[in-house]
């Protein structure tokens, strides 16, 4: 079958030019982002784009879109498991370390979306949409105001992570987790997981 008959018979393309989009958007950011760049990645013609997507900043936002509901995925799954404040401390400290599903590239993806709601207010609803996910995930163990700052501590210490020029040590990171926690979670959360001494 010649390249252009399997293109014909192409159901998932838009699926596919969604996640090339995200992949470029990680690699090159907002402002370098193109229809050409795109394409190449997805593999399609560049017509595809024009085709599936009324322009650019509506591919964008559906990529957008799009990872951020698979990193609220990996954000609920990464918390499952957490049956006490303990596990909560040690839980929010893997997520900002980087050793709970989401990398460096993920992480760039959603700053590139803050930087891109300042400007475009139409991804306000994206950017909401995320954040209260997660608070929710983090309303089961804190209330609704520990969990807002929780939040925003995560997303904080993860960009200083990240821009930072050395390694930011795991423990260091866990102490101040610990401290902004402490005596913060639902009473009925014990303190150390079940058979474990305090």
């Amino acid at each position: 079958m010649s390249r252009v008959g399997t293109r014909r018979h192409d159901p998932n393309r838009k699926d596919r030019i969604i996640d090339a989009a995200i992949g470029v958007i990680a690699e090159h950011g907002v402002a370098g982002t193109t229809h050409r760049l795109i394409a190449a990645a997805a593999d399609v013609p560049l017509g595809s784009l024009t085709y599936h997507f009324s322009s650019l900043d509506d591919l964008r936002a559906q990529a957008f879109q799009r990872h951020a509901e698979r990193m609220s995925a990996v954000y609920e799954s990464h918390f499952l498991r957490v049956d006490s404040a303990a596990a909560l401390v040690e839980a929010v400290t893997d997520l900002i370390h980087g050793d709970a599903g989401a990398d460096t590239a993920d992480w760039a993806i959603a700053y590139e979306l803050y930087l891109a709601a300042l400007r475009d207010p139409a991804l306000r609803t994206v950017t909401e949409t995320w954040m209260r996910a997660s608070r929710a995930v983090l309303e089961r163990f804190v209330d609704p105001v520990t969990a807002r700052g929780v939040d925003a501590l995560i997303e904080g210490l993860v960009m200083h992570k990240t821009l930072s020029t050395a390694p930011v040590p795991r423990e260091q990171i866990r102490v101040i987790v610990a401290r902004c926690l402490a005596g913060a979670t639902h009473p009925d959360l014990p303190a150390q997981p079940s058979g474990e001494a305090p």
